[in-house]
């Protein structure tokens, strides 16, 4: 098997989808892309690393290379509220950044690219409830758009030139491994660090704010179990649109209510925030991927809370 080169390694996802991918393969075929952010000690004793900038083709196309790349997986990505506010870069990044990876890999012989999508691929004209597989996209944010431009243009590489491009469309994702960052969807990582350390929490979005999420688990399960999918029974490839739950601020509260009875939670509404969360989708029809590629969660609302307060309370003490 070629090789893997992860992008992105430091993020929310990519730190660990890389130890799950060493899980599954040979830890020597998996290569941990990072920038800025660094890696985590475990990370870097169980597998080879580089710096890599995606924005750098050349520097991109060196590292395919000299690595032996077969697959890719394109993490690398500056989020929603981050890239309202750093648009210049948020560009750079998140368009310039893709179309790097996907036009090297066509010209290098790569074998597949895993190119992940979001619910900010969808707008206020898309129908929020059991939002369809294909439908009207017309996202108004930075962020949203550049996922758009990343399923088109996988669809693009793929229908027009043969390169293997696959991807999801990943709904908010909770994880206790690494700290809540700038994603609007991050109140409810945000919620459980801080219903641990002060019994409260200050939430950026409002109480009802019904919104799509997902466990980590199920998260780089899905990742995989797509690169896996056989190519001959994929009808839709850039596009899948995944769900595991729905819910709101409120509803999360009180799930961890019921695990520490002395948390309260509060409301500051962040405008920004709040208008992209009103804009994007309360749940998603995801029979596509569940028809072509066996798609399905494991983890409900009540798995995740009390898995994630259990290892993010062991993780802080």
């Amino acid at each position: 098997m070629d090789n893997i080169l992860v992008t992105g390694t430091a993020g929310q996802i990519g730190s660990e989808l890389v130890p799950a991918l060493r899980d599954n393969y040979d830890g020597d075929t998996v290569i941990a892309g990072w920038n800025k952010t660094p890696l985590s000690e475990d990370i870097l004793e169980t597998g080879p690393n580089v710096v890599l900038d995606v924005t750098d083709f050349n520097a991109l196309e060196k590292i395919v290379r000299d690595f032996k790349v077969g697959t890719i997986f394109h993490m690398s990505s500056i989020l929603s509220a981050t890239a309202e506010t750093i648009r210049t870069i948020a560009h750079d990044v998140n368009i310039n950044g893709t179309f790097n990876i996907l036009e090297c890999a066509y010209l290098n012989g790569l074998e597949k690219v895993i190119l992940p999508s979001s619910i900010a691929a969808f707008g206020d004209k898309t129908p929020r409830t059991r939002t369809p597989n294909d439908t009207i996209q017309n996202p108004d944010t930075v962020y949203g758009i550049s996922k758009v431009f990343g399923e088109l243009m996988g669809n693009y590489y793929h229908s027009k030139l043969g390169l293997d491009v696959r991807g999801i469309r990943l709904p908010g994702i909770i994880s206790w491994k690494t700290e809540p960052t700038a994603g609007t969807t991050d109140y409810a990582v945000a919620m459980f660090y801080e219903a641990i350390r002060k019994n409260s929490y200050e939430c950026y979005l409002a109480p009802d704010t019904a919104l799509p999420m997902m466990y980590m688990p199920d998260a780089i399960n899905a990742l995989i179990k797509l690169y896996q999918a056989d190519s001959q029974v994929l009808i839709h490839h850039s596009d899948f649109n995944i769900h595991a739950m729905t819910f709101t601020p409120d509803d999360l509260a009180r799930e961890i209510m019921k695990i520490n009875p002395r948390f309260e939670i509060s409301y500051k509404i962040d405008p920004v925030r709040q208008s992209m969360a009103d804009s994007w989708p309360i749940s998603l029809d995801d029979s596509k991927a569940r028809e072509e590629w066996g798609w399905e969660p494991e983890y409900t609302i009540q798995d995740l809370a009390e898995d994630m307060y259990l290892n993010l309370t062991k993780k802080l003490s």
